[in-house]
């Protein structure tokens, strides 16, 4: 297994996400859902006289600034701006499907990419990419290296570790890589992870074809990551804020007011703020939040005011995450979210 992976350990490429993939759809394959199904259709519907409100979601304060979510594929090329990333898909693959919103912890479905109908291989396989924003994690993981083996120590016994977490070269950046199996099901996920503006961003590979997935890496070649990416690193900077944990404490702040509660929910409210040069708030982003949340949450960050950051005697820009309403419980004592009323 060791030797396998010795021979694409100096190919380059990538972004992050997870991937799985299976074989092509036996000829007896279920009509209703699954990636390789024939019909998409639900077979619930929602009844009639049902009304379905609104929930919590994403939003941001303008349309310009770049969002972890905002990826698209054009021309078979992947592209994401925040991330300052593109994943030129293999031939015959698409986009089948579009991610749903951030979750609450801060996960992101960034790209789900299957074979298209012009696939003509006998063994099919997944592409998923997915990103884990670092400030909002419940996991006791501080980066992508610590995440990536929190998630090799935590597999169910029934998977194999087929490669323990390495370090790989991709489009000349460093991921921590690794790689598992199920016995039972004949899959195999190879997953390489580096970390971007304070995300992990994960590219997950999967298939019952372990040339398939070596040719997947190998592709990844094509990628273009910033300078930034690397498992223990990627801050930002640069073109890219600074990102700094925690970082609305009084020790930075000048002014700050609490968001009015109109109603009370209990559900908890992830906001990635950018704060520029001068101390002033000039972006958030809600990950997941109600409308009337959003509002009173928005016009308390109006009134904020943080001392100017200085990198090297100058002001540089600041992103940072807030965890408003009802905190993420961490998965152990190490793991700990910042919560404002």
């Amino acid at each position: 297994m060791h030797s396998r992976f010795r021979r694409f350990s100096f190919v380059a490429a990538c972004c992050v996400s997870l991937a799985w993939s299976q074989t092509g759809a036996p000829s007896n394959a279920l009509r209703n859902g699954g990636d390789f199904s024939n019909n998409t259709q639900p077979l619930a519907k929602v009844p009639e006289g049902v009304v379905l409100v609104k929930g919590a979601w994403s939003s941001a304060s303008d349309k310009s600034t770049p969002l972890p979510e905002g990826g698209s594929l054009t021309n078979n090329i992947f592209r994401n701006q925040y991330f300052g990333m593109s994943y030129v898909l293999p031939p015959g693959w698409i986009e089948k499907y579009k991610g749903p919103p951030p979750s609450d912890s801060g996960r992101y479905v960034l790209a789900q990419i299957v074979p298209g109908e012009t696939y003509k291989a006998p063994v099919r396989g997944t592409i998923l990419i997915t990103a884990q924003d670092m400030f909002f994690t419940p996991l006791p993981a501080a980066n992508a290296l610590e995440l990536i083996k929190y998630t090799k120590d935590t597999l169910q016994e029934d998977y194999k570790v087929e490669l323990p977490p390495t370090e790989l070269k991709i489009a000349g950046q460093s991921f921590s890589f690794f790689a598992y199996a199920s016995p039972v099901a004949q899959l195999h996920w190879y997953v390489a992870a580096t970390q971007i503006r304070c995300h992990t961003v994960e590219i997950v590979l999967t298939s019952r074809d372990t040339k398939l997935l070596e040719s997947l890496i190998l592709d990844m070649n094509k990628m273009t990551l910033p300078a930034e990416a690397n498992p223990t690193v990627g801050t930002g900077g640069g073109d890219f804020p600074v990102c700094i944990k925690d970082y609305a404490t009084d020790e930075h702040m000048i002014a700050r007011a609490d968001p009015v509660s109109t109603e009370h929910r209990f559900n908890p409210i992830p906001v990635r703020i950018i704060i520029d040069k001068d101390g002033k708030i000039k972006h958030t982003h809600f990950l997941s939040a109600f409308p009337d949340q959003e509002k009173s949450i928005t016009d308390a960050l109006k009134q904020w005011k943080f001392k100017p950051y200085l990198r090297d005697g100058h002001p540089v820009e600041v992103e940072t995450g807030v965890m408003f309403g009802q905190p993420l419980h961490p998965l152990n004592s190490s793991a700990s979210e910042q919560t404002t009323e």
